[in-house]
Order: C-alpha cells, then structure tokens, then sequence
C-alpha cells in the first residue's frame, strides 16, 4: 500500500520540524572522534555501539552517523583502525532500537549503486522508516588503493561520478519498471529494485565542505555537513548555503556541523579532563596523519583550520568544541541554533557515561531554552 505524505512525516522524523537536532557521529569507529592514548578512549565494540544506540534512543537523541573507513592512521594507537562497517552497523542497530534515525555513510567509489539500492530498501524496511543515507564521494587516497582504484584528482570528477550513482540509486527506488543504464561511469541493463524504502523518500545527507561537496548537497541532500570555525562564520555559511540551494534548485535543507563534547559539573573539571586525553595524552603521530592526508586530498578543512587546528584534531577530529558546564554547554549550542545550524553532531570520549550527564544535564536546559522539543 502506498503511504501517504503524513504518514511518511510521521516514519520520518528526521525530516520534522522539531528544533535542534543532535546525533552521535563515529562511534562505529576506534577511538571514536578523541585521538588519544588514554586506556579508557572508545573501543568501538559491537556490545559498547550497542549500549550506546539503546542509551541514546531511551534519551531522545535524533540520529547515529558513523564514519566508513577501511584503513587506519596509524600512530601508537592507530587512530580508527578498528572499524565496524556502516550498513551492518545500522541495520543491527535499528533492531535494537524504536525511534532513533541511524545512517548509514556509503562511498561512491566502492559500493556498486544497485547493491546498495537493496541494502538500504532493506535496512529500512527493517525499521520501519528510520534508516538514512550519507553519501561519501571519497578523499582518503591509502583507501583507494586498498581497492586497487584510482583517487580521482579532480573533485568535479569524484563528485560527477557521485551524482550517477545517486541519480541511479534514486532511480530504482521511485520507478517499478525494469530500466536500463548506460552512463558515465555504470551501466546495466533491465534494472530493478524491489522492495522500495518504507514510507517515501530516506533521509539524505551529504558531509561536504568543498564547493562540490556543498553543491552536490545543494542538489540532492536534506542535510548538509559541514565544518565551521564556530557559529559567528557558521552563520554566514548557513545562509550562503541555504540561498544557494534555493536560488539554483528550489530547495531547502538544513545544515549540520560536528562538535566534540566535553560536559562536566564544573569547568575545571571540564578543562582538566580535555587536557588530559588531548594534550597530555594526545596520539600526535596519528593526529598529523590525519591532518597531512586531510591537507593532500581532501578539501573538508580550509588551510587556515588545518593551520591552527593541531590540538582541536587531538580533541576530537577538527570539530567544534563544546566544552564547560551544562549551561556552558546549551548556551554554545543554543548559539549554533541561532546561527541557523538545524543540528550538530556530537561525539564524546565515552559515549555512553558521558551521555548519560549530557542527557540529564544539557537536553532539559535546551528544552527550556525553546532550542529542542521534547522528544
């Protein structure tokens, strides 16, 4: 049976309109978003990602978006070395949770589009609407090579072929006609795919701040990623983005940005603790991995940020702080939110005990405060 356009709004809650929306980002991989040596950094573990899906589905948490990575960045502790790979991760998930959206981050470069179609019709199927896309047009070379392919050189390349497989993929999910393909980069013939996704059209996200990156979102994404400085450049980025998409494609979407949390009942102990795992006990050979092969192929930080950004690598990947008291902590997030960001991606060096204080302490304030509803 076809499902109406207010049932899809009430399966996809993703794309209601219910203020701030916070995720959890990179808990499917080692050491989460901390590049740090400390003993209790995140295993990424099956049995810890699941206590962390169920905890953040109990407290009102909107989405878990995971990073796809197939290769470490070595250094003492090799940063994301271990990796549980993205469609499984969610669809495991999402059978252990109600109401949370969980994505799945899906490569252009590696993953064949009707394959993918299926898997995320599954997916999706399986939880009754609250699965969703990330499409990555790829930038880690070693990656590449692991797959015995090329890194295209050129953005307009990696991003020319991202948009054939995403016309492709949204293709087989809105037709019921077998069709053949004959493009660019794929092509076969009588193409079909059956079951379709539940309830309508999935959530898409597209984590891009190129100017490729930002216009594939422009065109395709209900989300777009990004990196800022803070919310006083994040503003302008909001609005530039956000008339772009208008003025080119009649779209709107929102605009997401990750942030690194470090929430504590004092900002002494707030500050202390992020000395600690970041400065003290920071993986700096991994940590400038990471940032040279930031610096060589992809363009998701500008020279500026990969400048001065060393420590805040450390600290959680080159994302933005979130660090003090609770109300320091919705005070800052509060600001994105007037900024015009639609949400912020969160991610903490445990993820389930630290939650647990942002849960109790931070989301209540952000409800008083007008920022969220409540969930």
């Amino acid at each position: 049976m076809t499902q109406t356009l207010d049932t899809q709004q009430q399966v996809r809650p993703m794309l209601a309109d219910t203020g701030l929306k916070l995720g959890l980002f990179s808990a499917n991989c080692s050491g989460g978003f901390a590049v740090t040596k400390i003993e209790e950094r995140w295993s990424a573990s099956w049995d810890d990602n699941e206590r962390m899906a169920i905890l953040a589905d109990e407290v009102g948490i909107d989405f878990l978006l995971p990073i796809a990575r197939w290769i470490g960045y070595g250094g003492e502790t090799n940063f994301h070395g271990g990796v549980l790979e993205t469609l499984t991760w969610a669809a495991g998930l999402l059978a252990k949770t109600k109401n949370i959206t969980i994505f799945s981050t899906v490569h252009t470069a590696f993953n064949h589009p009707v394959v993918v179609a299926k898997q995320l019709a599954t997916i999706d199927q399986l939880s009754h609407g609250r699965a969703g896309l990330n499409v990555v047009a790829g930038w880690n070379q070693p990656e590449y090579e692991i797959f015995g392919v090329d890194l295209p050189k050129e953005h307009d390349d990696r991003y020319a072929r991202a948009q054939e497989w995403f016309d492709l993929i949204q293709r087989i999910w809105s037709e019921d006609a077998p069709f053949d393909h004959d493009g660019r980069f794929f092509n076969g013939k009588h193409i079909y795919g059956n079951p379709k996704p539940f309830g309508g059209r999935m959530p898409i996200l597209n984590a891009g701040s190129s100017g490729q990156g930002r216009e594939f979102g422009a065109r395709n994404a209900d989300y777009v990623f990004t990196n800022v400085f803070g919310p006083e450049d994040g503003a302008g980025i909001v609005e530039k983005l956000s008339s772009h998409a208008q003025e080119a494609y009649g779209r709107k979407f929102g605009v997401l940005t990750p942030s690194h949390v470090v929430c504590r009942p004092t900002r002494k102990e707030a500050e202390e603790f992020l000395h600690y795992y970041a400065e003290e006990n920071a993986d700096w050979s991994a940590v400038d991995n990471l940032m040279r092969l930031q610096n060589l192929h992809a363009k998701s930080f500008t020279p500026e940020m990969l400048a001065t950004y060393r420590s805040r690598f450390a600290a959680g990947h080159g994302s933005v702080p979130l660090y003090g008291t609770p109300d320091d902590v919705a005070d800052e997030l509060e600001r994105y939110y007037r900024a015009g960001f639609s949400g912020l991606t969160l991610a903490f060096v445990d993820y389930v005990s630290e939650l647990e204080y942002f849960a109790q302490e931070v989301l209540p304030r952000l409800e008083r405060k007008g920022v969220r509803k409540p969930r």
